[in-house]
């Protein structure tokens, strides 16, 4: 499985009816497991962004489709980074010498 964080920034729609984002967020989360995507941690913050989590999809497109979805709500904006753990970078480096 592949694993993304994901950065999230409320809309105005979505900061109007922040009380109901833990259960937009339970709702995703559903949506995801039955796409293939799994929410591993999540976290509501304070700063520059309004939240973030974690993800494990198999693949691009599976993520994609599972954020496209979420944003396609309106209450959210997001920026996706594809992470890397230890091996897996590891393996990245090695491969580029």
């Amino acid at each position: 499985m592949a694993t993304f964080i994901v950065l999230l920034d409320y809309t105005d729609k979505g900061i109007r009816e922040v009380h109901d984002s833990p259960q937009r967020a339970d709702s995703f989360n559903h949506f995801a497991e039955k796409h293939g995507a799994k929410i591993t941690s999540q976290y509501w913050t304070i700063g520059s962004h309004d939240g973030v989590f974690v993800m494990e999809a198999p693949n691009d497109e599976a993520a994609a489709s599972v954020l496209l979805h979420l944003g396609s709500a309106g209450n959210v904006r997001t920026t996706t980074l594809r992470a890397f753990d230890w091996a897996e970078a590891q393996q990245l480096i090695s491969e580029s010498d």
